[in-house]
């Protein structure tokens, strides 16, 4: 069955969106629905990354919710530095070194700082294993490195056990 269905959620959301394209839902239509939410899973396969196991869901939403703050606090921050005297901003660009293998939680390692307001990921370094971020206002690079990997790189790999 997971030959046949490789991605369910997939092909069921693509039925769906057939469906309220087609605007008529009739045997046909849904049929057809069928078939392309079968084949397009199917065709696309070697694209999709492979799956990753969650192996410490608990920790997943803490991040989550370490996120959410981070992101409340961030963008106070960042307001009030906007709205301010804009001649003293200390931006920087800081290389973190990573301690992730895995491509995809890396990936989200950069997603996850991007969206932190201040903060913006450049670039995943594979050869060298490092995120280049860019920081709105900073004062001790360090610091931002000590803070990217204790808040967010270790709870990453902790969660997908990498």
């Amino acid at each position: 069955m997971k030959r046949l269905v490789p991605r369910p959620l997939l092909t069921f959301t693509i039925l769906v969106l057939w469906l309220m394209l087609a605007s008529d839902i009739s045997v046909g239509q849904v049929l057809l629905g069928t078939a392309i939410g079968l084949v397009i899973p199917i065709v696309t396969a070697p694209f999709w990354p492979e799956r990753l196991r969650i192996v410490r869901p608990l920790v997943g939403i803490r991040l989550f919710l370490v996120l959410l703050y981070d992101i409340v606090v961030a963008n106070l921050r960042v307001a009030r530095l906007v709205l301010g005297p804009t001649d003293k901003l200390r931006s920087q660009f800081v290389e973190v070194p990573l301690d992730i293998d895995d491509r995809f939680v890396a990936v989200l390692l950069g997603s996850v700082v991007a969206l932190t307001p201040g903060t913006v990921s450049i670039d995943i370094d594979r050869t060298r294993r490092a995120l280049l971020v860019h920081a709105l206002d900073l004062d001790d690079p360090d610091e931002l490195v000590r803070l990217i990997k204790t808040r967010y790189e270790v709870p990453l790999k902790e969660t997908f056990g990498c």
